[in-house]
C-alpha cells in the first residue's frame, strides 16, 4: 500500500461545453488545455483498460463512478505473445479524463504508479472536483458535445478540436502487417485493425488461431486466410470507405469464409451489406448494458463503447438482427441468413467488463473449423 499522499497544489481549471455550460475543478496529470468530444462512461472500475482503448481517440472521458485512482495503475508489461498484459493498446488514446474525486493514494497488488503520474507521463490532462453526475445529466438531455478543459490562469490559451467527420481509425490503426501465434497448422484469422483492443487478439490466439493484423485500408483479399475479423475502432464508420470496399470484395468472392465483427466491425459489415449508420444521442459506454439475443429470451450483460449504431430497418433481406439493446432497442449485432457472417456491437472480449458473451469467439472458431472441412 502506498502512503496516504497529500496531492500537490492543483491548478484551477474549467470544463466548458459547446452549449455554454461550465464546470469548475482542479487539474491532475498533465497540465495543458485540451478539447474533444465529451462522453460519459458509467463503469465502476477498469480505467486503465478504458483509457488505453483506441475507440476513445479524440474524446474527453467522463467517469461517473465518484472515486477514481484508488487502485493506481499497473505496469506496462508485454507478454511473450507480443500483447500488453494490463493495457488494451500501446498508450492512452483518450484526449482527457474528467472525474469527481481523484485519489492520489492507491492500493493494489499490481499497481506501480498513481493515475496522475501515468497521465502526466502520457501527456494527458485530467480534471477533478467536477460534479460528474450533473455533467452526465447535461449530456443525456442534450447529447454528447464538444468541450474544452481550460486553465483559469491561462485565459488566452484556448484549444480547438474537431470530431465529426474526422477519420480517427486511420490515426490509431497499425501501419504494417503484424502476425501473432504463427504456426503451420493453425487457422489463420485476418484481423482488420480499426483500433483493436489487445484482449480481442488474446481471445483469438488463446483458441489456437494465428492472427494476421492488417491496417484499416489494407486490401486483405490478396492474401490467404481462413476467417475475417473486423475489429473495434473510434469515430464515424462512414469515414472508413476503403475498409467497406474491401469487405464488399470479400462478400462477393466465390469462396465463402466466416466473418465476425465487434463494435465498429458491426457497423462496417452492416454498411458493406447496404445498411445505414446513425449517431446515437449519447452513446453506450459502460460495463452493464443488457442485450437480448433476437428470437429468444436470453439476455446478456455486456461491456460497450460506441457512439454510432446500425439502422436495422435498412438491413437487406438476406440479413437480420442478432442482438438488440434492452434499454433503447438499438441494434447490438447482425448476421447473414445463409453465410457464416455475424457481428456484435458490444465487446465480448470484456477488459474491462463482464464475461457473459466470450462464447462468441468459440462460435466463430467453430465456424472456421467447420468451413475448412
Amino acid at each position: 500500500m502506498t502512503d496516504s499522499i497529500k496531492p500537490k497544489k492543483m491548478r484551477k481549471v474549467t470544463l466548458l461545453l459547446d452549449d455554454g455550460t461550465s464546470f469548475n475543478g482542479y487539474s491532475f496529470g498533465a497540465e495543458h488545455p485540451i478539447a474533444g468530444e465529451v462522453v460519459f462512461n458509467t463503469a465502476m472500475s477498469g480505467y486503465p483498460e478504458s483509457l488505453t482503448d483506441p475507440s476513445y481517440a479524440g474524446q474527453l472521458m467522463v467517469l461517473t463512478y465518484p472515486l477514481i485512482g484508488n487502485y493506481g495503475v499497473p505496469p506496462f508489461k508485454i507478454e511473450p505473445n507480443g500483447i500488453a498484459t494490463y493495457m488494451e493498446s500501446d498508450k492512452i488514446y483518450a484526449s482527457g479524463l474528467i472525474v469527481s474525486n481523484y485519489s492520489e493514494g492507491y492500493s493494489h497488488w499490481s499497481a506501480v504508479e498513481s493515475l496522475s503520474d501515468w497521465l502526466k507521463r502520457e501527456n494527458i490532462t485530467g480534471i477533478t472536483g467536477i460534479d460528474t453526475r450533473a455533467l452526465t445529466k447535461v449530456l443525456r438531455e442534450h447529447g454528447v458535445m464538444m468541450g474544452k478543459i481550460l486553465f483559469d490562469d491561462e485565459p488566452n490559451n484556448i484549444p480547438t478540436a474537431k470530431y465529426e467527420g474526422v477519420n480517427y481509425v486511420s490515426q490509431v490503426s497499425c501501419k504494417e502487417v503484424i502476425r501473432y501465434n504463427e504456426g503451420k497448422d493453425r487457422k489463420k484469422i485476418l484481423l482488420v485493425d480499426c483500433g483493436v483492443k489487445n484482449n480481442i487478439i488474446r481471445c483469438l490466439i488463446e483458441r489456437g488461431a494465428e492472427v494476421i493484423r492488417v491496417p484499416w485500408d489494407y486490401d486483405f483479399n490478396q492474401i490467404e486466410f481462413d476467417g475475417l475479423f473486423l475489429a473495434n475502432g473510434p469515430g464515424d464508420p462512414n469515414t472508413c470507405e476503403k475498409t467497406v470496399e474491401n469487405i464488399r470484395k470479400f462478400m462477393g468472392a466465390p469462396e465463402i469464409k466466416p466473418c465476425m465483427g465487434i463494435c465498429m466491425g458491426n457497423q462496417l459489415i452492416s454498411k458493406a451489406a447496404g445498411a445505414n449508420i446513425y449517431k446515437l444521442k449519447y452513446g453506450h459506454r459502460s460495463h452493464n448494458q443488457p442485450v437480448r439475443r433476437v428470437g429468444t429470451e436470453q439476455c446478456f450483460i455486456t461491456s460497450q463503447n460506441h457512439g454510432y449504431a446500425v439502422d436495422s430497418s435498412t438491413l437487406p433481406k438476406d440479413w437480420e438482427e442478432l442482438f438488440v439493446n434492452m434499454n433503447d432497442g438499438s441494434n447490438e449485432g447482425v448476421r447473414h441468413k445463409h453465410n457464416p457472417w455475424f457481428s456484435a456491437q458490444f465487446h465480448p472480449e470484456d477488459c474491462g467488463g463482464p464475461l457473459d458473451t466470450e462464447f462468441l469467439f468459440d462460435y466463430y472458431l467453430n465456424l472456421i473449423n467447420q468451413t475448412g472441412k
